[in-house]
């Protein structure tokens, strides 16, 4: 299974902070080279904001954290691709608003991934496949 992680979820796992839920440290534990986890730019965007804001605190500098949290082999990048933009374009006007959700519901999309959540908008959407 491909697996993109939400913001929420990557940095609980990397901060091990917040206990994961048995579904999603299965689906991370699972993870490997050959079936890496994956995890959207605007990822890396939305924890720098968060951090920024005091909103949340690392255990290292940032740039060192974002580095440690999507470090190949294991977990891989999704970029905004001219895909993932026009995907976002083409979601329902129904779905939120708020950019950073909807490229990452796009980015699963393009993927073909399941999203690894907690946001109860993004679940509820029947958009993509959520664990």
């Amino acid at each position: 299974m491909k697996a993109l992680l939400d913001t929420h979820i990557l940095i609980h796992w990397i901060s091990a902070t917040v206990p994961l839920s048995d579904e999603h440290r299965e689906v991370i534990q699972s993870a490997g080279a050959d079936e890496p986890l994956w995890v959207s730019d605007i990822t890396l965007w939305e924890i720098a904001t968060l951090e920024s804001l005091g909103r949340i605190e690392l255990d290292l500098p940032l740039r060192d954290w974002l580095e440690r949290a999507t470090a190949p082999p294991l977990v891989r990048r999704a970029h905004i691709t001219p895909a993932v933009a026009a995907e976002v374009a083409a979601l329902p006007d129904s779905f939120h608003r708020d950019p950073g959700d909807r490229i990452i519901v796009a980015t699963a999309r393009v993927l073909g991934a399941t999203l690894l959540t907690q946001d109860e908008r993004i679940r509820t959407s029947n958009l993509i496949p959520i664990i």
